[in-house]
């Protein structure tokens, strides 16, 4: 009781001196008794005229709260009026502002008021004062020190001082002393102050502690999400990128991957389709794999797989180098993307709704055809003259039908979303609900979307804490239902002829097979889209539940754990009315259904031994995944009819069922000594079911370590240099992206004799089968200048050994091919990131610029034997995707021949190059690549108040686009049934002898074979796009408060505005990859203008 006594008497002495601290109802030893002289004048005061303490004493009465604040901050400060609010935060966000003061929660009934610069708890000794009164009777070690700048060797003032793991703290003085007690004397302190960074030092008995922060740039502090765990970008000896929420809002998009877009250093986003449900291509320092998937492993909230709303995300890493990727070494050889989304902060419930709408427009590029005058003297230049008049009459030119308007609209999109967070210091939430509505640009076409995800994390005591995710999605997608290839709406919309006009007198629609049709596919897809469905529903759950447990002090077991499931039910139907239900109507069902199980299990020990700092992680992981396939499809419908039990007949009922399975170990070592220099090793063990019995089993490793220059004092480095770094990585990763029985032995089923069902030998097995594996070596080089400037540039060298491929086996075999690990190939580049801060203050400009070089080569194949696909030829010594194809040389200006280039061996050996009009005796050489040179993106923000413009420009430059189009609509006349496409600016058509045309003569069924593959349709691929330009606008603080509001902002935006390139096609926008660097009849991208509005309560 002495004890007590004594203690309490302390503490009274303390507020008492402490710059009149004030504590209002504490009870010092009888109910009423209050700290504070000037209590009972307060009282005194007419109503009317009240102070601003003395408001806050009548809120501590009608909330029964207590609130801690220095007397010298509401000294002489007089409340005129306040509105009545039935919450106390409410009535204190409407109370305080105006004087320049804020407040924080600390518990249910507690509250701090301070000023805003110096913190909630930025008052002297206010944090320790609190710890003292709710610990009187409790044994206290003092701990004195003093926190320096390690640079200038000056006292830091207002540095933050916090027992790890609890709210014990305090601050710094302006010398930088500081004084503070603790329960005893373990644990450990984290000292953390802006622009520097945080130290964490074990108390291990000493009374007095001193410090010395290193300064840091912002970009370095930043704690981004790699491998299995969280770090600073300061303490990564690896090569990644970080893409923010806030990057990734500035384009509105149904998909997360294709906002990525030109936001990051060697990383190629493809969206080569305007079609709302088609899903972009995106390769990571270039393929490393011919006939394997080349595509990133994507990790959503620390476990593979699983799916995020772009409007959930709160952050992206890109892992790009071995030391990055090598804790998901089996699958992690084309990169890995960590999608981290949104989650609850502790404080009030934060309520925001973001609502966006706008236009969508179908570009087209440099690509037009032909309206119906310029046809038809097209035609008439090339047509026989004794039928063009009987079967052209001039009279065509009065119809001239534009399909491209007719089957093209103003695409409306909406995204609305939904989202509430916020918690206490158990409990933390974040809710959001989301509903996109896409109308694509080609009418029929669309996807809507709904989303609702739930992010909840409990502290169950102060050991255990538990984390549960819960994603739901529904989706609604049109495609197309006019027909397949040659009856689809888009091909028809460049192949259809103007003098088709695709309504009959009485305003109904033509089939397209009425006589005087001119267009060869007899097609109107008008008539089709009347009858025809082709849509999908889809359902998906994602379903999370994380537990973490504090074994001891420097020991953490975590388990995570997914189940995700997903369904999609599709319809395309042909009714018996249109062309393609062939008289008879058909319908195809199909059925699929997706399950997916993980568990990863992890051990985590982290200590620091004084300026030596060790973690070490162990995991245990198993996933297994199941995917199951069914359709059905009938015909005989009666018209507008379509369910299948109304079929009068069946025509086939296919099925299929795949599964596979991976397990995985690893261990991760992670040490750095007096936040200089920095070492990491992991070894990771991953089975999978995909490989043969043999090689089931991988072993992969990595190494990575970094030293931080401008930490070291013997260096003295100029005083502009805030960060010099050096980091180097080498390591081992895999891919695994087969079919999942490529190594077994299998038999097909899909036969009978005598009506009962067989089997045949399929597939021979291959028990040796196993992973492709990439080695990577990457060093690193990131540089800060005049707190302004970052600097990040990469080397690398991928080899990937042991390619995945389908080797030809002998005819008397009984097989045609058998998978197996034979091939090598390599990738080599540079990446530079940029970012400047170029003016700062009341208006400020930002600047990112990112540029990525990669250059691929085939150094071994199977035997040395060329692979060819299509017009790309895969060969030993060359770039991966090189085009082979004869040389086109131009036209014959004496006759209007097509000439290419033909080659010959002399009698020495040498070349001889000669030209030839004939087109089988040309010479098939490798012309170009269809991978790019060098990538990247420029970004401006411009800030000025509220106001806010960004602009974002995309490049692509040196690559090789096969323009296949060409060969149908500029075919000098093969194709004379098709519209033709309109010569581009500075083309010409050869017309007489001595013309210089880019053209030859067209001719009644074509020149010559001048049509077909050539490196006449190769054209650079080459381009920038303004990718997207936003203005917005933010409400003053004040003005948003008197709405009720806590932020609202205005936005307008544009997507796609501008396309400078050489291009003659609709768009030089590609895919990239084994079946990449064509560009076809497609669904043009589009320019969309939209409208944005953001309410945060």
């Amino acid at each position: 009781m002495k004890r007590i006594t004594t203690h309490l008497c302390l503490i009274g002495l303390l507020f008492l001196m402490a710059a009149e601290i004030h504590a209002q109802n504490f009870a010092l030893g009888r109910s009423g008794e209050r700290l504070g002289a000037k209590g009972a004048a307060e009282r005194n005061r007419p109503v009317s005229i009240q102070t601003l303490e003395s408001k806050i004493l009548d809120l501590e009465k009608q909330f029964k709260v207590s609130f801690l604040f220095d007397a010298q901050l509401l000294d002489k400060k007089i409340v005129q009026k306040i509105r009545k609010f039935n919450s106390l935060e409410r009535t204190l966000d409407n109370l305080l502002p105006p004087f320049g003061l804020t407040y924080k929660k600390l518990r249910d009934n507690f509250y701090i008021i301070s000023e805003p610069a110096g913190g909630a708890e930025s008052g002297p000794g206010a944090s320790q004062v609190i710890y003292q009164l709710r610990n009187p009777a409790r044994d206290v070690v003092t701990i004195t020190g003093t926190v320096t700048d390690a640079k200038q060797s000056g006292g830091l003032p207002g540095v933050n001082v916090i027992l790890k793991g609890t709210s014990i703290g305090t601050t710094t003085d302006k010398d930088g002393r500081y004084t503070i007690s603790l329960p005893d004397a373990t644990g450990t302190l984290v000292f953390s102050y802006i622009g520097f960074s945080r130290q964490e030092i074990p108390v291990e008995g000493r009374n007095r502690i001193d410090v010395q922060l290193v300064e840091e740039t912002k970009a370095l502090s930043e704690v981004v999400v790699v491998g299995y765990s969280s770090k600073q970008l300061s303490q990564l000896s690896s090569s990644v990128a970080v893409v923010t929420g806030k990057q990734l809002n500035d384009v509105t998009s149904n998909n997360t991957t294709s906002l990525l877009q030109g936001k990051a250093p060697g990383i190629i986003v493809s969206n080569s389709s305007g079609d709302p449900n088609a899903t972009p291509t995106i390769v990571v320092r270039g393929s490393s794999s011919i006939t394997a998937g080349s595509g990133p492993l994507y990790v959503v909230d620390g476990i593979i797989g699983g799916n995020a709303n772009p409007n959930d995300v709160e952050s992206i890493t890109i892992l790009k180098d071995a030391a990055a990727t090598g804790l998901y070494g089996s699958r992690a050889a084309n990169g890995v993307i960590i999608i981290t989304t949104k989650s609850g902060k502790s404080g009030k419930t934060r309520v925001d709704f973001s609502a966006t709408t706008g236009f969508n427009h179908a570009t087209s590029g440099k690509f037009r055809v032909m309206d119906s005058q310029q046809l038809y003297d097209y035609e008439k230049s090339f047509y026989p003259t004794d039928r063009f008049d009987k079967e052209v009459p001039v009279s065509v030119t009065q119809q001239n039908t534009n399909w491209r308007d007719l089957a093209f609209r103003t695409g409306l999109t909406q995204n609305y979303v939904l989202s509430l967070s916020g918690g206490s210091e158990k409990t933390r939430f974040y809710v959001a609900g989301n509903y996109y509505n896409e109308e694509g640009t080609l009418r029929h076409n669309g996807l809507k979307r709904y989303n609702l995800r739930t992010n909840v994390t409990h502290n169950i005591n102060e050991k255990l804490s538990l984390n549960f995710k819960l994603n739901g999605r529904l989706s609604q997608q049109e495609s197309d239902p006019a027909g397949p290839s040659g009856s689809s709406a888009l091909y028809g919309v460049y192949n259809n002829i103007p003098w088709d006009n695709p309504y009959l007198a009485d305003g109904t629609l033509k089939r397209g097979t009425e006589g005087g049709w001119y267009g060869r596919e007899q097609e109107n897809f008008l008539h089709s889209w009347q009858y025809n469905l082709n849509q999908s529903n889809g359902v998906g759950l994602d379903g999370d539940l994380n537990l973490e447990y504090h074994i001891l002090p420097n020991l953490t077991f975590s388990t995570y754990n997914r189940v995700s499931y997903g369904s999609t039910r599709s319809e395309l139907y042909y009714d018996i009315r249109s062309k393609t239900g062939k008289g008879l109507g058909r319908l195809a069902n199909g059925f699929i259904d997706n399950l997916s199980l993980i568990t990863s299990n992890r051990l985590r020990y982290e200590k620091n031994f004084g300026k030596h700092g060790l973690s070490a992680l162990a995991v245990a992981e198993a996933e297994k995944n199941k995917l199951q396939n069914n359709s059905t499809t009938g015909e005989g419908f009666a018209p507008g009819l379509h369910v299948m039990n109304t079929a009068s007949r069946i025509l086939a009922a296919t099925g299929s069922l795949d599964e596979n399975s991976f397990s995985k170990g690893l261990v991760q070592l992670d040490y750095n000594y007096d936040n200089k220099y920095f070492a990491v090793g992991s070894y990771i063990n991953e089975s999978s079911s995909r490989f043969g019995a043999n090689n089931r089993s991988g072993n992969f490793y990595t190494l990575g370590a970094s030293w931080i220059l401008s930490n070291e004092r013997f260096l003295s480095l100029p005083s502009l240099v805030d960060l010099l770094k050096i980091r180097a990585s080498y390591g081992v990763t895999g891919n695994a992206e087969i079919g999942n029985y490529q190594s077994l032995g299998l038999y097909s089923f899909a036969t009978q004799y005598a009506g009962n069902s067989g089997a045949y030998p399929f597939q021979m097995d291959n028990k040796d089968l196993t992973w492709e594996k990439a080695k990577s070596l990457n060093v690193g080089l990131d540089v800060g200048l005049f707190k302004r400037l970052m600097l990040n540039l990469d080397v690398y060298n991928k080899t990937t050994d042991g390619l995945l491929l389908n080797v030809e086996l002998p005819f008397t075999s009984g097989f045609n091919t058998v998978t197996r690990n034979v091939g090598s190939v390599r990738n080599r580049g540079l990446e530079l990131n940029l970012t400047s801060v170029n003016l700062a203050g009341r208006f400020r400009w930002e600047t990112g610029f990112n540029i990525a070089f990669n250059r691929s080569k085939v150094l071994i194949l199977d035997q040395g034997k060329d692979i060819r696909q299509g017009n790309l030829l895969i060969s030993e010594g060359q770039q991966l995707y090189t085009w082979n194809m004869r040389k086109w040389m131009g036209v014959d200006p004496a006759n209007g021949d097509p000439l290419w280039e033909k080659i010959t061996t002399g009698s020495s050996g040498e070349q001889i190059r000669t030209t030839t009009n004939s087109y089988s005796e040309a010479t098939q050489q490798n012309l170009g690549s269809a991978s790019p040179d060098f990538t990247g993106g420029l970004s401006n923000t411009l800030s000025y108040k509220g106001f806010t413009l960004f602009a974002f420009f995309n490049f692509v430059s040196g690559n090789q686009i096969y323009h296949t189009s060409r060969q149908l609509f500029d075919s000098d006349g093969a194709y004379y049934s098709y519209n033709s496409m309109v010569l581009a600016d500075g083309w010409s058509r050869w017309e007489k002898p001595g013309d210089q045309a880019t053209h030859p003569k067209p001719v009644f069924g074509g020149n010559k074979n001048s049509n077909q593959p050539s490196s006449r349709f190769l054209e650079d691929g080459s381009y920038i796009r303004l990718r997207n330009v936003s203005l917005s606008y933010q409400l003053p603080d004040l003005i948003a408060k008197k709405l009720r509001a806590e932020q609202v902002k205005f936005v307008i935006s544009g997507d796609n505005l501008l396309t400078f390139s050489k291009f003659s096609g609709m768009d030089p926008e590609v895919v990239l990859g084994a079946s990449g660097g064509i560009s076809s009849i497609k669904y043009p991208i589009s320019r969309k203008l939209l409208f944005g509005i953001t309410l945060g309560f």
